[in-house]
């Protein structure tokens, strides 16, 4: 097994996940079989109790582990399927330990942070970097690590006198460090690609090699750093470093992302989405989001523009400004009563306007408790989580879940909805599959005892839970495209591969959808990709870049 730890310093956020990811990138191009770890030292057990402005969005995985975002960036860049372990915390660790203690195991010894701690760490990370992340269930061969924070933190301390420990206990030939900093420029970060004489300074002094100091400048897009990289050599001193079987020359997987950066770079047409969202101050709360919504947008050869509506202006207002200036309406997760009045002010216009509009988890809720009020005439129809005595309880607490306690105890991960029409436009968007595994966060669902009322007027329930008791999917009749999801399809969108839900609104958005459900689910010529890209040829290595189908 091989090890790359990627440190920060300077400031936090300097952009060490995107590095790890990119790394990752590089080397899975090559034919080595990846995996990362994400270390967060805050004293938290996971990231499932966090306010989204103070971590940005709560990533789920297929076990249910809920995780920081990075988590995310590796998944989406590797096409990989992470675990809960993938993300270690001071709080695991510390309790991993204390439970030992208790136990016995250090019966007799004086439990401290130096070895106790520190062999802890080591072992995790040890431990989950032979773990399989993709489907055939081999081994990874490298395992990237990137340490949150900055070196100098206290809580970074245990963490960085583990991995001190750890380059001795793997051996050198097994074990590198990729530090990111900031260089300083006119404009306060490195803006523009350095000067040789300014590598060579920072080689001398923090004493490397020039050639292990690698410039990462601003580019146009994220999907362009992994080239960057490589085109620096990072392939070469990797296989040199850290004596990987491997050949530097140019690879399929780094194709298709060139092939997809250069498609990102000379988008003219245009397409807006309105994000109708509780936590929109910060961008990362809804990080999967809009990446989900981006990776469509490219895919139909479209610039994403994501605005967000001042949603908490009166509701007149709300909804007009929804319709007349968005070309699709999408209503993500969330908790808590606060803005869901605008949020279903806001569907009610993109039902009755005929926008096309996408419903998420939340979302999806607040779409039934609009049709409810407005369609059905329950006036005060609503969720049990903001009006406990509705005489028209739509949206209701599931049985399981324990109010007592707040971490772990949704209905969390992968689970398996089963399609119940054959006529389903997001069943057609699948690709016209019986059954979707996707994942969930939610203590609140639809109300299966009310579900013929809805049918009979229209919305329906085209998708349920493999017991027939969960409404996982809606649908509603006589409209371009009016869906909702009680999964997170967001948080298995890839840039190759964009999520159906996601991409059936922005198709529609786009005044495409028909057109593509009519020719069975395939993109016009000009939509797929091609050799326009420049540095690619249309031959066989590319041929799986096309979008022909969602299948």
């Amino acid at each position: 097994m091989k090890y790359i730890l990627v440190t920060g310093g300077v400031i936090s956020g300097i952009g060490k996940g995107i590095i790890a990811s990119s790394i990752g990138t590089i080397l899975k191009s090559c034919g080595l079989r990846v995996t990362a770890i994400k270390i967060d030292p805050y004293i938290n057990i996971d990231a499932g109790t966090f306010s989204p402005y103070e971590h940005g969005e709560v990533f789920v995985l297929d076990d249910g582990g809920e995780v920081d975002l990075d988590l995310g960036n590796y998944e989406r860049f590797l096409d990989i399927r992470l675990t809960r372990d993938n993300n270690l915390t001071t709080g695991k660790i510390y309790q991993s330990v204390i439970n030992k203690e208790r136990k016995g195991d250090y019966l007799g010894k004086t439990v401290q942070v130096v070895p106790h701690i520190t062999d802890a760490i080591q072992e995790w990370v040890m431990r989950q970097a032979k773990v399989s992340v993709d489907e055939d269930g081999v081994e990874p061969q490298v395992c990237v690590i990137e340490l949150g924070g900055t070196v100098g933190d206290i809580e970074s301390m245990p963490f960085i006198e583990a991995f001190r420990q750890f380059q001795f206990k793997v051996k050198r030939e097994n074990f590198c460090n990729i530090h990111v900093s900031l260089v300083p420029q006119i404009m306060c970060r490195c803006s523009t690609p350095l000067e040789t004489a300014v590598k060579e300074k920072i080689s001398m002094f923090c004493h490397v090699e020039p050639t292990q100091v690698i410039c990462v400048h601003d580019v146009s897009s994220i999907y362009r750093v992994p080239l960057l990289l490589e085109s620096q050599g990072v392939v070469g001193y990797f296989c040199t470093r850290l004596d990987l079987p491997v050949e530097t020359r140019a690879r399929k997987m780094l194709t298709k992302w060139k092939e997809m950066s250069d498609r990102s770079d000379r988008l003219l047409e245009h397409v807006s989405i309105a994000l109708v969202g509780k936590y929109t101050k910060l961008s990362d709360s809804y990080a999967s989001v809009i990446k989900a919504l981006e990776h469509s947008a490219l895919a139909i050869n479209h610039k994403l523009e994501v605005k967000v509506p001042p949603f908490l202006a009166p509701l007149h207002l709300t909804g007009f400004l929804v319709c007349c200036v968005y070309s699709g309406v999408l209503v993500p997760g969330g908790f808590g009563v606060r803005g869901t009045e605008g949020k279903i002010h806001a569907i009610r216009w993109a039902r009755e306007k005929k926008k096309p509009f996408l419903g998420v988890c939340l979302g999806m809720q607040l779409a039934v408790c609009e049709f409810a009020r407005n369609v059905l005439g329950w006036a005060d129809a609503n969720s049990t989580e903001f009006e406990p005595e509705s005489k028209h309880p739509v949206v209701i607490e599931m049985p399981e879940h324990n109010p007592e306690q707040m971490g772990g105890t949704m209905r969390l991960g992968k689970r398996r909805t089963i399609f119940k029409s054959n006529n389903s436009v997001i069943r057609k968007l699948y690709g016209d599959v019986e059954f979707v595994d996707e994942r969930h966060r939610h203590r609140f669902e639809v109300n299966p005892d009310l579900k013929h009322h809805f049918e009979e007027k229209g919305l329906q329930f085209v998708g349920e839970d493999v017991d027939g008791e969960r409404m996982e999917v809606i649908e509603l009749e006589d409209h371009g495209y009016f869906v909702g999801v009680q999964y997170h399809p967001e948080f298995t969108s890839r840039p190759i591969k964009p999520s159906p839900p996601y991409f059936g609104l922005l198709l529609a958005a786009a005044g495409k959808l028909q057109s593509y459900l009519l020719k069975g689910c395939r993109l016009s010529p000009r939509d797929t990709y091609s050799d326009r890209s420049g540095g690619s040829s249309p031959d066989s290595e590319i041929a799986d870049l096309k979008y022909p189908s969602l299948s």
